[in-house]
């Protein structure tokens, strides 16, 4: 009771609850429906309730018209009503989603049958099959679609159409795309590819390619390096290595394709049609070095050497070209019977302008080595051996070798091919006549040997013969040339005796004429000096001279004036003393000053008389006259200081 008074009381709250857990049934029952932002409904009908058009075509399954069945018209996201339970069943489909780097691939279900002959169906307007009701309505196919969808999400009935997933078409670096379409118009008959088809953005829009009437099978075009959006259902592509014209070399192609040319080789060219780019045929611009996206499937490409091109005919040697590895020794037979072998190199040389006819006349390289040069060459030996043994043969090499390089330029010539030069290498003669060669050789050899033996022998005793008269007449010549050297001998002594006294006399006289002048300037030097000096003396005596003059005159003024000044003195001496007494003081004062003894060693004396008698005043006399002439010394020992 409790229970259901609870019930009773909280109905609304299990009603909420029972609506929140069964929403899409309560929903559906409610004929409503609720589609997510990343999903679709696609809506079933389980019967028509009015109206005619109750049950679907024959041979459809997808309703557009409102019949029962699957229907075309898918809900987008949202919220839609009426649709009833027991009348539509609905599914949530997630959205179809397209990768980066992929493509998704259509087939329909459902739509026409497709037209007889095609694999594909071609375009209809569907809004890139999001619109499937447009797409039954337009005319679409049922079977593989001719278009695609790129990266991207998409609402797409799956009722209807299925998607399939694939890689993008990457060609890589390098390398060209081969295309194969799978649809379209049969190949004309006569051709091995179809038309050049333009406009189809590189095999990406199909639908532009058929509307243009494209040819199913193996196309002219190629696709270069890149990632392109191509149907695999109706494009394959074979990736191939461009093609590399090498330095030195140039392509001429070969062009299985395209419209019949008209031959601009010319008049005189009768070896094959060369016609313009693009034609069918040889084209005659040839491809110079690079890469080249070439559709080696529709078109060839010869190589062509444009420097020149050596070749030899020699068993052991080939060259990086391969040209010639075909080719061997040649074997020639002499006039004399005797087979050789001699090896043989050829330079020849094809410009740019002539390559096309090269290939035109002979296809390739390895057909024109092998249908003229190894022929011509071959047999032009061949021949020349035959007209000559093979010691001429071996002995005149350069001269044949010259008419080798005239006769097959000229014959290369006309195939448009330059012979350079022809050059013979070795030449291998047959053993047993190289034997009998070499003894007759050794014989000849050996018989020059002893004929030079004897005539050294000959010329060595011719030579002593010489050298014994040489050695006579040596000593002759000895003797003759001692005499004639004695002789200059002599006259050398006796020049040289010459010599020597001419140069004792030139010296003498050398030396008496520098003894001369010396002398003379040795005088004119003395008198110089003599003259210097006598007039150095002169002033000097005149400045001496001059200088007594004036000394004497002072000295002779300072002698009056001392003079006068004693006089005077005196005067006033003996004015005041007394003549006999100033004299005696004089006296007396010079014996002091001049220290004059004054008594004699030998006194002389009168008999005892009177000391002032006569001879007295005698001594005193003769006292003064000393003492004045003292005074006088002085004064001239004086004057000559």
């Amino acid at each position: 009771m409790e229970a259901l008074q609870f019930f009773s009381n909280y109905w609304w709250v299990f009603l909420l609850v029972f609506m929140l857990v069964f929403y899409r049934l309560f929903f559906r029952l409610f004929g409503i429906i609720i589609v997510p932002e990343d999903k679709i409904g696609l809506v079933t009908k389980k019967f028509v309730l009015f109206g005619t058009n109750k049950e679907l075509p024959d041979g459809r399954i997808i309703a557009v018209n409102g019949e029962a069945g699957f229907q075309g018209q898918t809900l987008a996201p949202g919220i839609y009503f009426w649709f009833w339970v027991w009348q539509y069943e609905i599914r949530l489909q997630p959205l179809t989603v397209i990768p980066q780097g992929k493509i998704g691939l259509v087939v329909a279900k459902d739509g026409k049958e497709l037209e007889t002959g095609n694999i594909l169906a071609r375009k209809v307007d569907c809004e890139t099959f999001q619109n499937a009701v447009a797409f039954i309505k337009n005319g679409g196919r049922k079977g593989r679609q001719s278009c695609y969808i790129t990266a991207g999400t998409y609402r797409i009935n799956t009722f209807l159409f299925e998607i399939m997933l694939t890689d993008m078409t990457s060609i890589s670096e390098n390398m060209v795309g081969i295309v194969t379409t799978l649809d379209g118009n049969p190949i004309e008959e006569g051709n091995i590819a179809g038309k050049r088809i333009d406009s189809h953005n590189n095999f990406q829009d199909t639908d532009a390619f058929l509307s243009a009437g494209g040819n199913k099978g193996l196309q002219p075009q190629t696709i270069l390096a890149g990632s392109y959006y191509i149907n695999p259902w109706f494009v394959q592509v074979e990736q191939i290595k461009m093609t590399e014209i090498p330095i030195g070399y140039v392509g001429v192609v070969i062009s299985y394709v395209g419209q019949e040319g008209q031959d601009v080789s010319g008049a005189e060219f009768k070896h094959g049609n060369i016609v313009s780019k693009g034609q069918k045929g040889v084209w005659a611009e040839p491809l110079g070095p690079g890469k080249y996206p070439v559709n080696t499937f529709i078109m060839r490409v010869e190589l062509v050497p444009t420097t020149n091109l050596v070749l030899n005919w020699a068993s052991a040697r080939s060259e990086s070209h391969q040209l010639d590895k075909n080719l061997s020794t040649i074997t020639v037979r002499s006039k004399d019977g005797f087979p050789f072998n001699l090896d043989v190199s050829q330079i020849i040389h094809i410009p740019t302008t002539e390559a096309p006819k090269v290939i035109a006349r002979f296809g390739n390289m390895m057909n024109l080595v092998g249908q003229v040069l190894e022929p011509t060459i071959g047999n032009y030996f061949r021949n020349s051996a035959q007209d000559s043994d093979v010691i001429s043969f071996l002995g005149s090499r350069k001269e044949r070798q010259d008419s080798a390089k005239m006769h097959i330029s000229k014959v290369l010539e006309q195939y448009n091919v330059y012979g350079v030069d022809t050059l013979i290498g070795d030449i291998v003669p047959p053993e047993s006549l190289m034997k009998t060669l070499t003894d007759r050789k050794l014989a000849e050899e050996q018989k020059i040997t002893y004929d030079t033996q004897k005539k050294a022998q000959e010329t060595r005793q011719s030579l002593e013969k010489e050298t014994a008269i040489a050695e006579i007449q040596k000593e002759i010549v000895k003797a003759d040339q001692g005499v004639l050297i004695s002789e200059r001998i002599a006259d050398a002594a006796v020049k040289k005796s010459t010599g020597e006294a001419s140069s004792i006399k030139i010296q003498a006289n050398a030396e008496a004429e520098k003894l001369q002048v010396i002398a003379k300037g040795e005088a004119q030097k003395v008198k110089l000096l003599a003259e210097a000096e006598a007039e150095k003396v002169k002033m000097i005596a005149n400045a001496e001279a001059e200088k007594i003059s004036v000394t004497g005159n002072a000295e002779a003024e300072k002698i009056l004036a001392i003079g006068k000044s004693n006089a005077e003195a005196y005067k006033l001496a003996v004015s005041s003393m007394g003549g006999d007494n100033f004299t005696k003081l004089k006296v007396t004062e010079s014996i002091g000053k001049e220290k004059i003894k004054i008594i004699p060693e030998v006194l002389i004396t009168g008999g005892g008389g009177d000391s002032n008698g006569p001879i007295s005043g005698l001594l005193g006399m003769q006292l003064l006259e000393q003492i004045l002439d003292k005074k006088e010394d002085k004064k001239e020992e004086g004057g000559k200081k």
